[in-house]
């Protein structure tokens, strides 16, 4: 049989089949994620979707600029509605003006967003 011919190698059904089952799985996962991320987008609950915060080099002006409460007071108003440690502090235009968002951590472990006012040190709301 010198004249036969060896067929050329055909791959089994069941790995041409493995990247449409990875394409499927994909598919799958993403549909699935896809509910939660439009949640995620229209929930008022984020601090960054009710204020615009401002960066480093526009906090620096509006410091010296002189009509800004210092941090620290705006601190001992949000440790007064709830006692416990700020662990984020951000300067942000709110609706009335421009406000701390403080994030403090309750000794009870409770965590809250709370809202001074950033040129009178009023305490402006709190989630």
């Amino acid at each position: 049989m010198q004249g036969a011919q060896v067929p050329d190698m055909i791959p089994a059904p069941r790995f041409a089949i493995a990247p449409l089952l990875v394409l499927a799985c994909v598919l799958t996962l993403a549909s699935a994620r896809a509910p939660v991320a439009a949640q995620d987008a229209t929930r008022p609950e984020h601090a960054e979707a009710e204020h615009v915060c401002l960066d480093q080099k526009e906090r620096r002006a509006e410091a010296e600029s002189g009509s800004l409460i210092r941090l620290a007071a705006a601190m001992h108003t949000a440790k007064s509605r709830m006692p416990g440690t700020v662990v984020r502090a951000r300067l942000c235009h709110g609706s009335a003006g421009l406000v701390y968002v403080l994030t403090v951590l309750a000794r009870d472990g409770k965590v809250a967003r709370i809202t001074v006012d950033a040129t009178s040190g009023t305490l402006v709301g709190e989630r």
